[in-house]
């Protein structure tokens, strides 16, 4: 039987896996490796939506998976996903096609910072969706876990 911290961190690690298989599902559905420069032609509509819509969309993922304080757990997906895909293309992994360049490390360090902060957006977004609401609430309204006061009682403090 698990406790609650490790459960927790179990579903951490299940609400990261699930964000990271997201970005690798929607960069190949795209086509798109933002690691590879290919001249200005680069810049199409296919790389927008891998920089910023499938970012945003496991950070949502994250979030909804993870509950409150997923906003900080998705900024791993896109960075190990972006990650893993430029020390392919690095360490000959994966070659790197013809008429492509590996962006320069200062170069996709940009591309990474892009890709999370889209993350972030869809982190608090998700949140906001487990919340139905932003913002703080009392801690017996969030969390009705062992050792919790119930929505429907009070306490000498709350009064």
């Amino acid at each position: 039987m698990l406790n609650n911290r490790q459960r927790r961190a179990l579903t951490g690690v299940v609400a990261i896996l699930a964000g990271m298989v997201v970005c690798f599902i929607g960069d190949y559905l795209l086509g798109v490796s933002v690691d590879l420069w290919w001249g200005i032609n680069t810049f199409d509509t296919q790389w927008i939506l891998a920089m910023f819509l499938v970012p945003f969309i496991s950070g949502i993922v994250v979030s909804a998976l993870y509950g409150l304080g997923g906003k900080w757990l998705c900024y791993l997906p896109p960075i190990l996903v972006r990650m893993i895909s430029y020390f392919s293309f690095a360490f000959g992994v994966i070659e790197v096609p013809d008429g492509a360049e590996l962006l320069t490390f200062p170069l996709w360090v940009l591309i990474v910072i892009l890709a999370f902060e889209a993350a972030a957006f869809g982190g608090v977004a998700g949140e906001i969706i487990v919340k139905k609401t932003y913002g703080r609430h009392p801690e017996r309204i969030l969390y009705r876990g062992e050792g919790s006061v119930s929505e429907g009682s009070e306490t000498s403090q709350d009064k």
